[in-house]
């Protein structure tokens, strides 16, 4: 079979399982055309695989962000694509790769049962041993590296190249390397912002001042954090007006262009305010930003006194 289907969220992980998928195919790394359905159109890929090879023997086609696009308006172009992967030209190699598939789809369905498909998974500790294998380190300090960088493989490898090079000469890594070296990923800043705009609707400034120093902790300049925060409030203002228009959750998620659990998230929240309050906490922001932009006052301290006088 010379078709696969790659599902990962992660660049490395994908570009490595290309590679792999090259030798054992035994095609060139140099007779690739990459397909970004972000950027171009199926139609596009689809002549180029139906084109004879000209130049070489062999040819690879890679299809990216297949899940991007929907069957109802890329139909005909879906079906051309499962025409041609059951009747192949045998000096093609056929690549498509998703982020995240929805296996309740047609397409879905369909390329799964066509194609070769691989599911990556990150085993992130054994990676960062093996990325690490000719430096000594403790299983701690893997631990940690782990972590900081939660789970991002494409994040993982550019720090470990960075403590590379760093003890390249002791050729041993501790807890303090990483400490130093290491900038700490932020989980997830939508969850936790999420939490910081709950607590400030709920007048907690205790829990919103904790939230806060955990923002800092990841190393979040606090005019991110002050914009984390004036897109929280946004997003509940716009949840709110579309609530009143009776619509629901899967109408306002294709609305604002957002997942649906966020959306289904930010409907909690909105009962806890009324369009005035966050307007006015939306202007105090803006003037906060425009304070920190322009003065030597300290942004640390000002979105502390946000907090307090919520």
């Amino acid at each position: 079979m010379n078709s696969y289907l790659l599902e990962s969220d992660d660049y490395v992980l994908l570009e490595e399982e290309r590679k792999k998928i090259l030798e054992k195919e035994k095609f060139s790394s140099q007779e690739i055309s990459y397909y970004d359905m972000e950027e171009t159109s199926l139609s596009k890929a689809l002549e180029d695989l139906d084109t004879y090879n000209f130049l070489s023997e062999k040819k690879t086609v890679i299809i990216k962000n297949i899940d991007n696009l929907k069957y109802d308006e890329n139909k005909d172009d879906f079906e051309h694509l499962f025409k041609y992967i059951n009747n192949p030209q045998p000096d093609n190699l056929l690549i498509i790769e998703a982020k995240k598939l929805n296996n309740t789809l047609k397409v879905t369905k369909t390329l799964k049962k066509i194609c070769k498909y691989v599911s990556i998974e990150p085993n992130t500790k054994s990676y960062i041993k093996n990325e690490l294998k000719d430096y000594k380190i403790s299983q701690e300090t893997i631990n940690l590296i782990d972590e900081y960088c939660q789970n991002d493989i494409t994040k993982i490898k550019s720090e470990c190249n960075k403590l590379k090079i760093y003890k390249v000469e002791e050729k041993t890594i501790t807890t303090e390397d990483v400490k130093l070296l290491v900038e700490k990923k932020l989980n997830n800043s939508q969850e936790l912002t999420f939490k910081f705009a709950r607590n400030i609707a709920e007048r907690d400034i205790k829990k919103a001042l904790e939230k806060y120093n955990k923002l800092l902790e990841y190393n979040i300049e606090p005019l991110s954090i002050i914009g984390l925060l004036a897109s929280q409030l946004r997003i509940i203002y716009q949840v709110k007006i579309l609530i009143e228009r009776n619509m629901n959750d899967k109408d306002i998620a294709r609305t604002l262009g957002e997942k649906e659990f966020r959306i289904k998230k930010t409907r909690e929240l909105v009962p806890l305010y009324t369009e005035k309050e966050i307007l006015s906490l939306m202007q105090r922001l803006a003037n906060i930003d425009l304070k920190i932009k322009t003065t030597d006052t300290n942004p640390k301290t000002e979105i502390e006194l946000f907090i307090l006088n919520i």
